[in-house]
């Protein structure tokens, strides 16, 4: 017998949503929770990936969203979008671990998308992934994004972006144009 999947429905986040939001990106990325996904950076970073106060502030920017995806009313995702003139950058995706590698990373990802078209106008959709992230690299090719070759490097030494496994940690630049 088939189930049925309830719908996907998307919301800006709110302050009530801080305790979720960080469990959620949590869950994600550290620890051994995060290796039930494919999206973890267990093995590059220990340590948090954000934190109660991170999220808030993120959340009461003006030119910041955080956007909730949820199905009957459980929190399954969520990204940030911050606008930064003719684009917006995109950050903070996390995907409950459980439920990665069916199709809803994908929706949220164009969800994203379009939310930075349609809100700022924008015509790209910026972001930085980490580089050892080959993996996840290319899953955001196949979906449009192009790797610019622009680098930046891991900030060590600033434990609230986690704690570096190894030495050679850095950020590449992705980006994709988008239209409302």
């Amino acid at each position: 017998m088939a189930s049925e999947t309830p719908e996907l429905t998307f919301r800006p986040a709110g302050p009530a949503d801080v305790p979720a939001l960080v469990a959620l990106v949590e869950s994600a990325y550290r620890g051994d929770a995060s290796r039930v996904g494919w999206t973890t950076e267990a093995d590059l970073l220990d340590g948090q990936r954000t934190d109660a106060e991170a999220v808030a502030e993120q959340i009461a920017r003006a030119d910041t969203v955080v956007l909730l995806a949820e199905a009957a009313g459980e929190l399954l995702a969520c990204c940030l979008l911050e606008h930064r003139g003719d684009s917006a950058y995109f950050g903070m995706f996390s995907v409950r671990p459980d439920r990665q590698g069916g199709g809803l990373g994908r929706a949220v990802l164009e969800q994203a998308e379009r939310t930075a078209a349609e809100r700022w106008g924008a015509a790209e959709v910026e972001m930085t992934v980490i580089g050892q992230r080959e993996d996840l690299i290319a899953w955001y090719v196949r979906r449009g994004y192009r790797r610019t070759g622009l680098r930046s490097p891991f900030p060590y030494g600033e434990e609230r972006f986690g704690v570096p496994r190894r030495p050679d940690l850095y950020f590449e630049k992705l980006v994709k144009a988008v239209s409302a």
